[in-house]
């Protein structure tokens, strides 16, 4: 097997916690996601390579064997036992034969130890040695309305239906680990793990920012000048918000509560932030604007 420098492929140093892991991750799946790179297959080997460092690396187990094995970090449990089966052997042996002398099983063993060591298949070591399968990746496609609420949704990997509980708050570009349902094991091993990478189409008009929503409404001016009340829509609803007077265009105001669920936390929601856009009035009538011609005479007036 080829070394790959994990660190490198995420661009990373060995010292990076477990933060900083994610935060590159994310970033560099997002953007060589084949759904981004159609046909570019430079993107596509790149984006397998991302997600196998990240697997690695932001396991704390898995990345002590790579940060000790390297390449051959999947068979560190099988060389660390023929490294204590070969310690052992020789102790024995170096008490009939002397220290150094290698004979009976301890060759045998010494030579499994290379096999698992540079990838040999002769001999015991092919048909004991246990392999975990190939870890697999899938990308599936939801509108954000679809993960605003809980659900269960069957996908098909390999020919294989697996029926996923997939919970609300899904984020675009998150990837979620289906454990033992990858590649078959060899020799027995265990399965590999499914990576499903969602992307998610907003179709809607709010825009989403983590748990928070967004969405912009047009005030017309006399509502803004005298106040008033005014229905605007939630995602899942309407309120009635009240415009208190000489509301200027640009005002923001927070729903708490009110915007998207929080993944994993069970009926905790982010907020709703509003923003006023004040409308002026077109195609006004004569008699409209000497109303306004009036308005500002008066105000003129008033301010001598």
């Amino acid at each position: 097997m080829e070394y790959i420098d994990y660190y490198k492929v995420l661009g990373i140093s060995k010292s990076a916690d477990e933060s900083i892991i994610k935060s590159s991750y994310r970033k560099l799946a997002r953007k060589y996601h084949p759904d981004l790179n159609p046909g570019n297959k430079e993107a596509e080997k790149k984006f397998k390579e991302i997600n196998e460092a990240n697997e690695v690396l932001s396991d704390p187990i898995k990345r002590k064997k790579y940060d000790q094995y390297g390449k051959d970090w999947q068979q560190a449990d099988d060389i660390e036992k023929m490294q204590r089966d070969r310690a052992q052997s020789t102790h024995r042996q170096g008490q009939s034969f002397g220290s150094g002398t290698f004979g009976g099983d301890n060759a045998e063993d010494f030579s499994e130890f290379f096999s698992a060591m540079f990838g040999g298949e002769t001999g015991r070591s092919s048909s004991r040695n246990k392999f975990r399968g190939q870890d697999i990746q899938a990308t599936l496609h939801l509108k954000l309305t679809d993960v605003y609420k809980t659900q269960k949704q069957t996908i098909t990997v390999n020919g294989k239906n697996i029926r996923l509980n997939f919970p609300a708050g899904i984020a675009d570009g998150q990837v979620i680990k289906i454990a033992g349902q990858g590649g078959p094991g060899v020799n027995n091993g265990p399965n590999g793990d499914l990576y499903i990478t969602f992307v998610i189409e907003n179709n809607t008009a709010f825009k989403r920012e983590g748990d928070n929503l967004y969405s912009s409404v047009d005030l017309d001016l006399y509502t803004a000048v005298l106040g008033g009340e005014m229905v605007v829509d939630t995602f899942d609803s309407k309120v009635l918000l009240k415009i208190p007077e000489g509301t200027q265009s640009n005002t923001k105001v927070k729903l708490k509560g009110k915007g998207f669920p929080k993944y994993k936390k069970e009926n905790e929601m982010g907020d709703l932030y509003i923003t006023y856009i004040v409308k002026v009035p077109i195609n006004l009538t004569d008699h409209e604007k000497g109303l306004f011609v009036e308005l500002q005479k008066l105000k003129k007036d008033g301010q001598k």
